[in-house]
């Protein structure tokens, strides 16, 4: 529906057009109207008002009676029915000699009243925030997981538990197990903290809901040495996305071992080998391209800034083969687990 004033400025160009010598048909064709529809706005002479608005239309023969509506919402908050959708209020109650709608009127009025879902002791569900940490250093906030490595036969795998520090990447701590147990990840926890000299310091351990995670006794381990830990929301791996990232970067390693490792001698081997290759000689796309372990060292800085000279050297050099700027060498100066989002603006840029 067209807004009056709308109305008046499209009659107005397409008039102005015809006074300049444009046909009326493709005057109106490029405001996507017909020439009936011109003719009828500005009958006698005005531009008229849409009428349609003011049009007294008869009431539906088939419109249910307020009586019949509170009738069709006292039955559905009724014991016997608080709990079962229209198309099985609406039998029952056939079944008992009353018909008050069909089931898609019941619907409607549900929708209409928004008891369509949530009726009964049934509730709205909310929607859970992930926790959100952010770590401007090492040690402050760590992630951690365990994934399967396939073992010798089908259906045997090993444990390999795996702490990550969120700022550098660098991975902290790292065992193979072949069970999931809560004291496997304590005595974990224990060496990396031991390894770090972060006694006492204030860190979080964020993790997913698994079992290991959430033991009592593990979380007693965590309360005495001050940490404080984090988990995922139920169901949502992406909540951990420096874990999960991590565990597909070692397992599309060209040698991994796709068919299994044939002992835990050999996985906990396998696991050194690609621990090291990822802290000492692995170029972290996250870290502007240095190590895991210069950026845990703090020796990051001083490489990134070297490069940034020789980048700007370069260019000094042949300005002609660099269209803007050279590429940003900046360290990072912080890094987020699952960073508040501003739904306002989210939902502002999403229409935008």
């Amino acid at each position: 529906m067209i807004s009056p004033s709308d109305r008046a400025l499209a009659v107005e160009l397409i008039q102005e057009a015809n006074r300049n010598g444009a046909r009326l048909e493709k005057a109106c064709e490029e405001l996507h109207i017909s020439v009936r529809t011109y003719q009828r706005w500005v009958e006698d002479g005005d531009v008229k008002v849409d009428q349609r608005p003011l049009a007294k239309r008869p009431v539906p023969k088939n419109k249910l009676s307020e009586e019949e509506k509170t009738e069709i919402l006292r039955v559905v908050k009724q014991e016997e029915y608080v709990d079962l959708p229209p198309t099985q209020i609406v039998p029952k109650l056939a079944d008992n000699g009353t018909y008050i709608a069909s089931e898609s009127t019941f619907y409607r009025v549900l929708r209409e009243e928004k008891m369509q879902h949530h009726r009964g002791r049934s509730q709205k569900p909310e929607k859970r925030i992930p926790e959100s940490h952010l770590a401007t250093s090492p040690n402050k906030v760590w992630t951690w997981d365990i994934t399967w490595l396939p073992g010798p036969v089908k259906g045997l795998y090993y444990r390999l538990y795996l702490i990550i520090d969120l700022f550098s990447r660098k991975a902290v701590g790292w065992e193979v197990w072949e069970t999931e147990e809560a004291k496997h990840a304590e005595t974990l926890v224990k060496k990396a903290v031991i390894n770090e000299k972060i006694k006492g310091a204030p860190l979080v351990l964020h993790s997913d809901n698994g079992s290991p995670m959430k033991a009592e006794t593990f979380l007693s381990l965590l309360e005495k040495l001050c940490i404080q830990s984090s988990f995922s929301r139920p169901r949502v791996s992406n909540d951990n996305p420096y874990s999960e990232a991590m565990f597909r970067t070692l397992k599309y390693r060209p040698d991994y071992p796709h068919k299994g490792f044939a002992s835990l001698v050999e996985a906990r081997e396998w696991a050194q080998q690609f621990i090291y290759w990822y802290n000492e000689i692995h170029l972290h796309s996250g870290l502007k391209f240095v190590t895991p372990s210069q950026c845990h060292a703090g020796e990051h800085i001083a490489i990134l800034e070297k490069r940034q000279e020789v980048y700007e050297t370069a260019k000094a050099k042949h300005p002609e083969r660099w269209a803007r700027s050279t590429r940003n060498w900046k360290p990072i100066k912080k890094v987020a687990l699952n960073p508040m989002r501003d739904e306002g603006k989210n939902k502002e840029s999403r229409k935008s």
